[in-house]
């Protein structure tokens, strides 16, 4: 990837927290597969493990990428922190699987990469002028896709990773949701008889 002389950062540190069972392999398959399903390169930035006492620490940084145009790059910053992680086996879907416990911190940063050098022959007046008409008074309509493209790939990878831990955590998807809860209630009231 080249150099970007323009970012505007979209989403800031949009956060999963997590504290349980779950699966190390399964949680980047899910993550790798959707982020290629949005259409995204995988790019793995940094990775870290440091073996404690209490358990393993890992940090994983992921900056998948999204070429949209000669001067427009989207990217997806995703910091994955596993703190005090063991290794267990539980009793699951009939049968004994291998699964991680600990804490899992998952930080998403989204941003819009430019580089409208060749666009606009990086004249300093023209730069500094569409820079303040962007921020301030227009938004160009391809731009503004980008910025709401980016949201939604951001937002459907979010979604993905936390209906894959309320998985790990069966008492958690027994709940009800509000409409179902309002169905079931209005259910009962048309069936029972209040004439006695």
């Amino acid at each position: 990837m080249e150099i970007h002389y323009e970012k505007d950062l979209v989403i800031n540190g949009r956060e999963i927290k997590y504290k349980g069972l779950f699966r190390y392999d399964e949680l980047f398959s899910l993550i790798n597969a959707a982020l290629v399903n949005q259409g995204y390169e995988k790019r793995e930035k940094k990775t870290e493990e440091l073996v404690t006492e209490e358990g393993r620490r890992t940090y994983v940084e992921l900056r998948p990428y999204k070429i949209k145009s000669s001067y427009v790059t989207l990217m997806i910053k995703i910091k994955i922190i596993m703190d005090k992680v063991t290794e267990t086996v539980k009793e699951y879907e009939g049968g004994k699987k291998k699964f991680q416990q600990g804490d899992l911190n998952i930080i998403f940063d989204s941003w819009i990469l430019s580089d409208y050098r060749s666009r606009w022959g990086m004249k300093p007046f023209v730069f500094f002028w569409r820079g303040i008409i962007k921020k301030l008074l227009y938004r160009w309509p391809l731009e503004a896709g980008f910025r709401d493209e980016l949201v939604d790939d951001t937002v459907y990878v979010h979604t993905q990773i936390k209906q894959l831990l309320r998985s790990y955590q069966p008492e958690a998807a027994a709940r009800l949701s509000d409409e179902e809860v309002r169905r079931r209630i209005a259910e009962e009231m048309e069936s029972a008889d209040f004439s006695s």
